[in-house]
């Protein structure tokens, strides 16, 4: 006779493999609350470490200038097809010798025309299509989040925020009037004092990612 069950439906007797009346285990009661607690801790564990484990630091870049070296931190959260562009051109080495072809005291101070390394063109420094890399973001990452405060670096760009490229400026003062128009991409954080001494022809003698 097979076991269909706690009873015989011939019968109506309780029986097991072995004809003995079984003795359920008592359950606990207070397992399933302990549980519940102790998976409930574990996913809140996770919630506050997945996003130090999925996200990568932030790229930090350095520049190397005749007057001095500074350092900005990016904002790839905020920016992230603007920052990988301008991360990608470093990279390369597209702005290495180049040279500032804007610096308006308590303004801005901007570079990022790859005709800069020819002062012959000084006339055209940071005029017209060619002043650039040649390939647009395509997008307009402006964010509230991301404001012109002192020393912001942001993308400049030829009247469409989506068309900004390779031209990088960093504000030398506190600047809500460009709020709204152009991508901040990151913030300068070491050697503060640099920008506001550079002048038009200085040298940007390299721009690197800090590892």
């Amino acid at each position: 006779m097979g076991i269909r069950g706690w009873f015989d439906h011939d019968r109506h007797a309780v029986i097991t493999a072995n004809h003995r009346s079984p003795i359920p285990p008592i359950p606990n009661p207070q397992s399933p609350i302990r549980n519940r607690q102790y998976l409930i801790a574990v996913l809140a564990l996770c919630a506050l470490l997945a996003p130090l484990v999925a996200q990568p630091a932030a790229p930090v870049i350095v520049v190397e200038t005749s007057k001095g070296t500074f350092a900005f931190e990016t904002y790839p959260e905020d920016a992230q097809k603007s920052v990988a562009h301008i991360v990608d051109l470093v990279k390369r080495g597209f702005y290495d010798g180049q040279r500032v072809h804007r610096a308006i005291p308590g303004f801005i101070v901007q570079w990022g025309d790859q005709r800069s390394r020819d002062v012959s063109q000084e006339r055209e420094w940071g005029r017209g299509a060619e002043a650039s890399s040649g390939a647009p973001i395509g997008a307009a990452e402006i964010t509230k989040k991301r404001p012109h405060v002192r020393g912001a670096v942001a993308l400049a760009h030829p009247g469409n925020p989506a068309q900004a490229d390779s031209q990088i400026y960093v504000t030398l003062a506190e600047r809500p009037d460009l709020n709204g128009r152009y991508a901040v991409i990151g913030r300068v954080i070491e050697g503060g004092d640099v920008p506001a001494r550079l002048e038009r022809g200085d040298l940007i003698l390299r721009m690197r990612v800090r590892e």
